[in-house]
This record gives C-alpha cells, sequence and structure tokens, in this order.
C-alpha cells in the first residue's frame, strides 16, 4: 500500500470500518447557496453520531487568519478554543447502517496532498462509492422542486438527476478536484450541484439541505430521518410566502422565474432544453428585489428564526 501523506492523524481507539461502505464528502468553503451544506454538517454532527477514524492537520490546511477559531472569555480567563475541524468518522444513518462521513471545512493549502490523503484511505477502506454535495445560486423559483447538477462518473445518476448541463469554467473548489482524481482512479464518484433560488441563497434554506439529503440517499441507498428539517421549512416557506404576498414586485418577479423554469424543464422533457438554461435575462431588477426578501428573513427576531 503506497505510503499515505502526513496530512491527518488516525484516531486511537478508533472505531473498526468494514470494506465496501459508502464515502459522503460535505466540505464547507466558497460558496454555500442556501448555508446548504453547513446545514448538512448540523444534521450529521446532530444526528448520524460521527466517530473519527482520521482528523485532518489544521496547520497543514487551514488558513487561521480567514477562518479564526473561536475562543471563550470567562470574566477574566480564556476557558474554551475551538478550531475548525475537518475529519473522517464513521457514521451510521437511521437504520444503522455504516458509512464513511468526510466532513468539515474545505482546505485552503495543500489540495494535491489533501486529496492524495483521502484517495490513500479510500484506497485502504476499499470505499463503495464516494458522493458529495454542494449548492450555487440560480434564478430558479423557490415554488417548484430544487433542482442539481449531476457530475462524475456514476452516469446513471447523472441521467436521472441532472437538470442542467453547463459547458462552462467555473472557480474550482477541494471537492471538484477530489470528484476528479477518485474518478480517474476509478471510483464511482457522483458530485451534486444544488441549484438554490439566487433570493434565498444568503439566508438558511432549510429545503435545500433536505433536497441534498434526498440526493445522498438516492446515491448511496442509507437512509435519513427528515422530518425537523421538513418541519423547519414549512415555517421557513409560510414566512417567505408572507412577504412575497405583501410585495407586488417580488410576486412578479417569483412568477417570472416561475415561467422561464417551466419552459426550460418543458424543453429538458421534450429533450430540447431552451437555449441559455436559467439564465437571468429580462427579469425585472431580480438582485434588487431580492435583497428585500433577504433583509427580510435575516431581520426576523431570535425567537422567530426556527426555520431561517
Amino acid at each position: 500500500m503506497a505510503r499515505i501523506p502526513e496530512f491527518f492523524e488516525r484516531v486511537a481507539n478508533a472505531p473498526a470500518v468494514t470494506p465496501q461502505l459508502p464515502l459522503v464528502v460535505l466540505l464547507t468553503g466558497f460558496t454555500d447557496a442556501g448555508g446548504t451544506v453547513s446545514a448538512v454538517v448540523d444534521f450529521a454532527r446532530e444526528d448520524l453520531r460521527p466517530e473519527p477514524v482520521a482528523v485532518f492537520d489544521n496547520d497543514a490546511l487551514l488558513d487561521y487568519r480567514a477562518r479564526r477559531p473561536i475562543v471563550t472569555f470567562d470574566r477574566d480567563h480564556l476557558s474554551d478554543y475551538r478550531p475548525p475541524r475537518l475529519e473522517l468518522s464513521l457514521a451510521h444513518d437511521a437504520l444503522g447502517q455504516p458509512f464513511l462521513l468526510l466532513m468539515g471545512y474545505e482546505p485552503d493549502f495543500a489540495w494535491d496532498g489533501f486529496v492524495a490523503a483521502v484517495l490513500a484511505l479510500a484506497d485502504e477502506f476499499e470505499v463503495s462509492t464516494m458522493t458529495w454535495v454542494h449548492a450555487i445560486a440560480m434564478p430558479v423559483p423557490h415554488t417548484r422542486a430544487l433542482t442539481t447538477t449531476v457530475s462524475g462518473s456514476r452516469h446513471d445518476l447523472i441521467q436521472a438527476h441532472s437538470v442542467w448541463k453547463p459547458h462552462t469554467e467555473a472557480p474550482a473548489t477541494a471537492g471538484h478536484l477530489l470528484e476528479m482524481r477518485m474518478s480517474e482512479d476509478g471510483f464511482p464518484v457522483a458530485g451534486f450541484v444544488m441549484l438554490v433560488p439566487h433570493y434565498l441563497a444568503e439566508t438558511v434554506y432549510p429545503g435545500a439541505a433536505i433536497a441534498a439529503l434526498d440526493q445522498l440517499m438516492t446515491a448511496t441507498g442509507l437512509v435519513f430521518g427528515l422530518d425537523s428539517l421538513r418541519e423547519d421549512n414549512r415555517a421557513y416557506l409560510e414566512r417567505v410566502g408572507e412577504q412575497i404576498d405583501r410585495n407586488d414586485e417580488l410576486a412578479q418577479m417569483v412568477q417570472a422565474l416561475e415561467r422561464r423554469f417551466d419552459a426550460y424543464m418543458a424543453g429538458e422533457r421534450d429533450g430540447t432544453p431552451r437555449a441559455g438554461g436559467f439564465a437571468e435575462g429580462d427579469l425585472p431588477s431580480a438582485d434588487e428585489l431580492a435583497a428585500e426578501l433577504e433583509r427580510f428573513l435575516a431581520d426576523r427576531p431570535a425567537d422567530d428564526e426556527r426555520g431561517a
């Protein structure tokens, strides 16, 4: 077996990892429309009982000045120091099925070394598949089912779930590099990009996290209990609906997005998707109108933030 780069430490008394488990990757960082990945990370830490197997080295991978650790100042002394975490863990779904979970911050440095380390661990544990999610803002309406772009080597998932298939250049993330290298190494890989309504991108949108977890279940066969998130999303959408009902310009923006989305999806079903995809085009001042909705959701009192 190839020597594993020194970017992590194994955890003493870590749980045993059986071969052929799926690997799920959740990296927070560059872009996270709707707080999607962050919400899935919170869900995983609270509900999936992750037990660390390997802890990655912050001093090698993290820019502390960009993502400063948290300290607790207790009256006259410092009582706690909480740096960000990036760990490979053994987790279990709602049915007790085990899987590997690589979760935490996107590395700031040494991407090639980080990816080589993950590949070596994937080889060692003989992972069956790798699935990851991230989210970008798109001019789509919240009143339609959240859609995805899918990439990787699992062509069945791409065919079934990839709605928008652009040919474009975009800033890369460490997740992209990991997807490419694992695909080249022969692992079955799927990367799901959640297409989040752009006017909700700066809020914490529970529906985007639900959609991401649904896609992870589809790709891996795992089962997650989403009742709490679904209740949060119902409350969130009620508040969004209340604000749109009070503002004719917001309502017109959503209606225009619905018409564009429905036309695009009708073309997709016919095999002739509209040129330009979900491009914003002639929507009336969508960003300015969206800012009003974002401010409304962000400024809600703390006791009314159940779903946002």
